[in-house]
């Protein structure tokens, strides 16, 4: 649905341009740019694209993900990046940059344009086009929990998943908390302030990654790429990081405070091996109450009476 809509838009974008209206796409090229702005103008864009990371995180749930992870990557990387870019160009043909500013959804305003009676049908693909981005994030993002509680960083009701559907039923709905809470924030702040903290991780874990060539390089590596790529991705990440600091101080240090808030979240869970007998109680009692409720059990239980037996 979502590909029908933009191939739609990109087909009537052409047509506005082959009947010669191209003073909107030279418009589109002036005005000023500064070093923090495109780093900023980066981050709404990156968000944009956002997704290619995703089949990362259930890689326990692919088929054959050795061959199915790379593969997808190439084919999806390459669609995606040219169907957004000629979108863009079809907006930018059409719609003034004002407009294009101030409007709350581009592919709606475009409609109106040029679309004629089609234009109705935008905002149904607009609203399909969300809820499968909201699965794709939902299908994810509760996986980063229960990795997360397998690993013994939050608590272990969070790994836990439902004993007919097999999904990390406790995770999903603390996740669905945490998207709660951040409604009534600024979208454009939220999103500068997300993606400091996205990228300054993403930035981590490949200058992991190449520490880890150095220093290990017997490792066992299913998926090799060549050393430029990384090198070439951690400059973009270090960008990325730094210039927002400067140019957009609020809402980067909002996202390194949140970022430092796991720390006594961190020393307290997990570093403190010494808890009290009563806070012991209330997590285990605590966590069979989640658990007859929502029908969750650890994923290291075998056979359905195992299973079951929590739940007495």
């Amino acid at each position: 649905a979502k590909l029908l809509a933009l191939v739609i838009i990109i087909v009537a974008g052409a047509l506005h341009l082959c009947r010669g209206e191209t003073e909107l796409v030279a418009q589109a090229q002036e005005g000023q740019h500064s070093l923090g702005g495109v780093a900023l103008a980066l981050y709404s864009g990156l968000f944009a694209y956002g997704g290619w990371n995703y089949l990362n995180f259930v890689t326990e749930e692919l088929k054959d993900p050795h061959r199915n992870l790379p593969r997808a990557i190439w084919v999806a990387l390459p669609l995606v990046t040219t169907v957004y870019v000629l979108v863009n160009v079809a907006y930018l043909a059409v719609l003034p940059p004002s407009e294009v500013l101030s409007s709350n959804a581009v592919a709606v305003a475009f409609g109106r344009e040029v679309l004629g009676p089609l234009k109705y049908t935008i905002p149904v693909f607009v609203a399909l086009s969300t809820f499968g981005s909201l699965n794709g994030i939902l299908f994810t993002s509760g996986r980063l929990f229960l990795a997360g509680a397998r690993e013994g960083h939050l608590p272990q009701v969070l790994s836990f998943i439902h004993i007919r559907s097999r999904t990390p039923v406790p995770a999903l709905l603390v996740t669905c908390l945490l998207s709660l809470v951040m409604l009534g924030a600024d979208i454009i702040s939220l999103i500068n302030c997300l993606s400091f903290v996205l990228w300054l991780s993403i930035g981590a874990a490949v200058a992991a990654l190449l520490w880890l060539r150095r220093c290990r390089p017997t490792l066992h590596r299913p998926i090799h790429v060549h050393t430029a790529l990384p090198v070439i991705f951690l400059a973009g990440c270090i960008y990325l990081v730094v210039v927002p600091v400067i140019t957009e101080p609020i809402s980067t240090g909002m996202g390194i405070l949140m970022t430092l808030s796991g720390i006594p979240i961190y020393v307290a869970g997990v570093m403190w091996k010494s808890k009290p007998q009563w806070l012991n109680n209330i997590h285990e009692r605590t966590t069979y109450l989640v658990q007859r409720v929502l029908l969750v059990v650890a994923t290291e239980d075998k056979g359905t009476e195992s299973l079951l037996n929590p739940l007495h």
